[in-house]
């Protein structure tokens, strides 16, 4: 009988067109399939990777690669059961000052829409949480767009409460090199 529970592992190096092609599903369904600068490449020389054998995230106490400023962020990833790469959580940690405790920011977190209403999207929030709580950290956090609506209530539906008096900021391409002092 074939394992009826999806698997989330770390990804590992030979996971990287998997996720690619998840990052572009992401920016498809957000209206944003020009703004993709993501190459496999790119992915993996930016990405600390789990070990090329890949175990079940509940069996990795730490992926091989630690983050760096090279390699800053991670992925978990969502097998089907029958093996089929389905959705992503691509992360990085943070830090809180006020509560002297790291966590995590959750950069990306998708689930392609023919594996949707599966619970796939929970159980890669629920690996991340416990990621937290193991390492006594104190949040777990992430932006949504404001039109998202269905991720909203997704979001709501598990405990998450949007952060009404918080506004993102961002600066980037030219704002970034004027502010960095170029031209």
């Amino acid at each position: 009988m074939a394992n009826e529970e999806p698997i989330i592992r770390f990804a590992c190096r030979e996971d990287v067109p998997a996720i690619l092609r998840l990052v572009r599903e992401l920016a498809d369904y957000e209206h944003a399939i020009d703004s993709v600068e993501a190459t496999e490449e790119k992915l993996l020389a930016t990405l600390a990777f789990a070990p090329s054998t890949p175990q079940p995230h509940n069996d990795v106490v730490a992926p091989a690669e630690l983050t760096s400023t090279d390699r800053p962020a991670r992925c978990l990833i969502l097998l089907t059961p029958e093996g089929i790469p389905a959705g992503i959580a691509l992360y990085f940690y943070n830090y809180s000052t006020w509560r002297a405790r790291p966590g995590i920011y959750l950069e990306d977190l998708f689930v392609s829409p023919s594996q949707r209403k599966k619970g796939y999207g929970r159980k890669l929030l629920e690996a991340l949480a416990k990621e937290v709580v193991e390492m006594q950290g104190g949040r777990l956090e992430w932006s949504v767009l404001k039109w998202n609506e269905p991720s909203i209530k997704f979001y709501e539906s598990i405990g998450a409460t949007m952060m009404n008096e918080w506004v993102g900021m961002r600066v980037d391409g030219e704002g970034l090199v004027k502010l960095a002092g170029g031209k």
